[in-house]
């Protein structure tokens, strides 16, 4: 099954607005999704840049938010647990949750979002990195989807 995954930042393809990056306030987008399937028990949610120059750079980790949540609020605090009950991971900049794009300059990357419908709630600490969700969700995806942005300096 698919989820759509949409932000009233940016479309698919588009330029992702200089707030939500590090030239910014790095800021997380806003982000809706729909066509959650009713037996899901949680979502979770990856953010990675697979143009870094190092190989995937990944910028966010969610996991366990609510399967009835179907947005996720501009700035969403940095901190390992949220008010929704969800927690954040850790990224590849060795922080709690968002961190924006940062590309070198003069190079075009992709901001890969991917949202996950699961079939349970995953046993997983809050500060997990992207690597143990994604063995964490083997066999529990049950619907997902994307929206790819793009940034520049």
């Amino acid at each position: 099954m698919a989820l759509t995954l949409t932000s009233p930042a940016f479309a698919e393809g588009e330029m992702i607005p200089k707030k939500h990056t590090c030239d910014g306030s790095d800021l997380s987008p806003a982000l809706a999704w729909d066509g959650t399937p009713p037996e899901a028990k949680s979502l979770a949610l990856i953010c990675d840049d697979p143009d870094a120059p190092g190989g995937t750079w990944v910028h966010w980790v969610l996991f366990n938010l609510p399967a009835a949540a179907r947005e996720l609020p501009e700035g969403v605090p940095t901190q390992r647990t949220l008010t929704s009950g969800g927690h954040q991971g850790t990224n590849d900049f060795q922080k709690i949750g968002y961190g924006g794009p940062c590309p070198p300059r003069g190079t075009t990357h992709r901001y890969f979002f991917k949202v996950y419908a699961l079939g349970s709630v995953l046993k997983l600490e809050p500060a997990a990195t992207k690597a143990q969700l994604v063995e964490a969700m083997k066999g529990r995806i049950l619907a997902e989807g994307r929206l790819v942005g793009l940034y520049h300096h």
